[in-house]
Parts: C-alpha cells; sequence; structure tokens
C-alpha cells in the first residue's frame, strides 16, 4: 500500500477514534443525567406516598371527630333535623 494512502487511513483511524471518545464523554454525560433524573422521580414518588398517608390520617381524625360529636350530641339528646331521629 502505498504511504499516501496508509497515511490517509490512519488519519481517518485517528477522527474516528476521537468521535468515538467524545461519544463515549457524551454518553457517560447522558447516564448521569438520567441517574439525576430517576433520583428525581424517587423523590416525587416518597411525597406522594407521604401526602396519601398524610390524607389517610386526616381522613381518620376527621372520622373520629364525627364520632364524638355525635355521641356528644346523643349525650345532650340534640339531633339535627336534617339527619332525623337517632338511632
Amino acid at each position: 500500500m502505498p504511504d499516501s494512502v496508509e497515511n490517509l487511513l490512519l488519519e481517518h483511524l485517528r477522527v474516528i477514534r476521537s468521535d468515538l471518545s467524545a461519544m463515549k464523554e457524551d454518553l457517560r454525560e447522558v447516564k448521569q443525567r438520567i441517574t439525576s433524573v430517576e433520583s428525581g422521580v424517587a423523590g416525587l414518588r416518597r411525597d406522594s406516598a407521604q401526602v396519601y398517608a398524610d390524607t389517610v390520617d386526616q381522613h381518620g381524625r376527621y372520622d373520629r371527630l364525627l364520632e364524638r360529636i355525635e355521641r356528644i350530641e346523643r349525650r345532650l339528646e340534640i339531633q339535627d333535623e336534617a339527619r332525623g331521629p337517632g338511632p
């Protein structure tokens, strides 16, 4: 193979290797960014689960308050006209 062809091939190989190296670096950066996004999503899921747990807790408290109010109304013989007579 003539020297000029060999030099041309070597130059093309250098360019290809350089491009490949740049692509590997870009891929590393993309992987880091994806990891960051996944961490953010996990945090959002945790927050969402906590909001749901808080909502369930509030519903339980509300139900207990209603029971207490109904007990007080029965003791005082107070009836809400919309509900009608108690049991």
